[in-house]
């Protein structure tokens, strides 16, 4: 039997505190919307160096949730037929190039917004802070290399999304933010939603906090946020957990807005909550992706939404179409996955009886395997990823973290893999790096894998 928003929103309050305790969170905000009523609360610090509270008033980076917003702008382009998801992206952008040409021309709109494009999609190029951050990125990708033919599978690509902000930038003629602005921010009449730290200065701005050893405590970053060439992807958009609701009920109300204006048109509503393209296996579950959103394949109705990582802030949002509730949780460091797992996904089913699946589980026997096929190393922008055996038979995978990633001076320890089902693995642990789960997938020519999946691609570099 499902509860009432009053009877969720006081079990989040009472199990908030000892959640975060338990996580090591420094800090949280948590808004719930149902039936056009919100609840939020918050607890813990914006920064452990000032011990200043969070509050519901808190805007934190919610870093990849960027993504559906930048899906949005696009489809208002869409609406006014002024861009076509099938048209290659060379038609709005003819500057746009990657090491493979052939490739480049081929890659169309959709494929922008599906991750399906082909390229290497973890490039942090820091071209500059001004307004032309994004334009000099895109021109950057020009020696950026193709791991795959355009839409042959999914990888998470986030410079495909400073692509799509590109678009934005040159149909409208103004740069990425001013359009968030423009054409969402203040449609929406949201209060609490910035670009950047000049904007959200202005209010109480979380900072994010991060783990750099193996069970050590989060400790705040030394840099407030990532760069601003990555902004379409989520780079600088801020908000508080309550203004995220007034985005939800964009995607609840078929596109129109608090003043009964029609911001994005119901039939491209509608479209980004259609599956475009299949995940990897998850087990008992098969989660798909539409135009921007994640679609859950959760019991009980239909689930969209999206993560949001940056420097130590995480976010996580979810949206209920079917019936009208929506939830996010906004938090600066610590283990938010687990948090996120004990606070939202309890709450989403006492509200509404949807169930998110079991995450697959290692059997006995099963961390002893013929790993011939994926041993190796993996290669992209973010890391080179080791799978070995050692003498016991026992398979590890590690990483050798490049470019942005090595920056933040993490050390990532190696963690045991188990074998799940056909070729996908599970890992005992995870951290910050880490995926826990691990699909491989093509054939380099002598049986053994050519791609490795943990929802981004890295392709084989090992003979």
């Amino acid at each position: 039997m499902v509860e009432s928003l009053a009877q969720v929103g006081a079990w989040i309050e009472a199990e908030l505190p000892g959640l975060l305790e338990k996580h090591s969170v420094p800090g949280a905000a948590i808004a719930v919307l149902s039936a056009d009523e919100v609840f939020t609360t918050a607890g813990g610090v914006i920064n452990k160096l000032t011990g200043v509270d969070a509050t519901t008033d808190t805007v934190f980076q919610v870093g990849s949730i960027t993504k559906v917003w930048t899906t949005a702008l696009v489809m208002q382009l869409v609406d006014e037929g002024l861009v076509e998801l099938d048209a290659p992206i060379q038609r709005y952008l003819p500057e746009f190039a990657l090491a493979n040409a052939a490739a480049a021309a081929q890659i169309t709109v959709r494929n922008l917004l599906t991750h399906t494009s082909g390229f290497e999609g973890d490039v942090f190029i820091a071209t500059s802070e001004g307004e032309d951050a994004v334009k000099l990125f895109v021109d950057a990708l020009r020696d950026t290399d193709q791991l795959f033919p355009p839409g042959e599978m999914f990888s998470y690509n986030n410079a495909a999304f400073c692509v799509l902000g590109r678009l934005v930038e040159v149909i409208r003629g103004a740069h990425y933010e001013a359009c968030l602005h423009k054409y969402l921010i203040e449609p929406m009449q949201l209060t609490r939603a910035v670009t950047g730290a000049n904007e959200a200065i202005r209010f109480r701005a979380a900072v994010g906090h991060l783990t750099m050893t193996a069970g050590g405590e989060p400790e705040p970053s030394k840099e407030w946020s990532l760069i601003r060439a990555h902004s379409p992807a989520g780079s600088v958009l801020c908000t508080s957990a309550e203004d995220l609701m007034g985005f939800a009920k964009l995607h609840l109300n078929g596109g129109v807005g608090p003043d009964g204006r029609q911001v994005v048109s119901a039939a491209s509503i509608a479209a980004m909550q259609e599956p475009q393209v299949l995940l990897p296996d998850l087990g008992d579950s098969r989660d798909s992706w539409g135009l921007g959103w994640r679609l859950f394949d959760w019991s009980g109705g239909r689930t969209i939404g999206h993560n949001g990582g940056t420097l130590g802030q995480s976010a996580f949002f979810r949206v209920f179409p079917d019936h009208g509730v929506a939830i996010a949780l906004l938090t600066n460091g610590g283990s938010t996955q687990a948090l996120y797992s004990d606070l939202v996904l309890p709450a989403v089913q006492r509200l509404t009886g949807i169930e998110a699946p079991a995450a697959p589980e290692a059997s006995e026997g099963t961390t002893s395997f013929d790993a011939s096929r994926y041993l190796g190393t993996y290669r992209s922008a973010a890391a080179d990823t080791h799978v070995t055996q050692d003498d016991d038979g026992r398979v590890w995978v590690s990483h050798d973290l490049q470019g942005i990633f090595a920056e933040l001076g993490a050390t990532p320890r190696p963690i045991e893999l188990a074998h799940w089902r056909d070729d996908t693995v599970l890992a005992l642990g995870t951290d910050q790096v880490t995926m826990p789960q691990y699909s491989f997938t093509g054939d380099d020519g002598t049986g053994r894998a050519l791609y490795m999946n943990s929802g981004r691609t890295s392709r084989r570099v090992t003979v």
